[in-house]
């Protein structure tokens, strides 16, 4: 298993993963045209050639980015693998130059364990905003807001 940043021939295999569990209602779906225009974002998961996990660090703007799409096949869930991807991402910020990133999760628990800490939805930049007017479930979901200082 290797993890390495996601190439254009991924992008199918993404889309399954991440609208398996759109459909659980554990995250936002994300059409083929999102995938292609953000693969960029994108690191994944591989293992025998397969996408296995992906995970998205998305820059918001000049200090922060979000973590977003994070999902790793049922069949490897309980290895470590989320933990790598949300690691890997973190790496990738700190190069940047980055001094915050956050994510949106119904998993804290799980942020936790990667550094992160409650972060107040209100003091987030108002451009996450754009997929969130957007959602089904706006404007109370049930999200927790969590982020780390790099």
């Amino acid at each position: 298993m290797k993890i390495r940043k996601a190439i254009l021939h991924d992008v199918p295999e993404i889309q399954k993963l991440i609208n398996y569990f759109a459909k659980k209602d554990y995250m936002l779906p994300r059409s083929l045209n999102y995938l292609y225009e953000n693969i960029r974002d994108f690191c994944v998961a591989e293992e025998r050639g397969r996408v296995i996990g992906c995970c998205a660090l998305h820059i918001i703007w000049e200090d922060i980015a979000e973590i977003m799409s994070l999902a790793v096949k049922e069949s490897h869930k309980g290895k470590g693998l989320g933990t790598k991807l949300v690691l890997t991402c973190l790496a990738e910020a700190r190069k940047l130059g980055l001094t915050r990133v956050f994510a949106l999760t119904y998993l804290p628990k799980f942020f936790k364990k990667c550094g992160f800490a409650r972060y107040p939805k209100s003091k987030l930049p108002h451009k996450i905003w754009g997929d969130c007017i957007n959602c089904p479930k706006f404007p109370d979901c049930g999200e927790v807001s969590v982020a780390v200082e790099l």
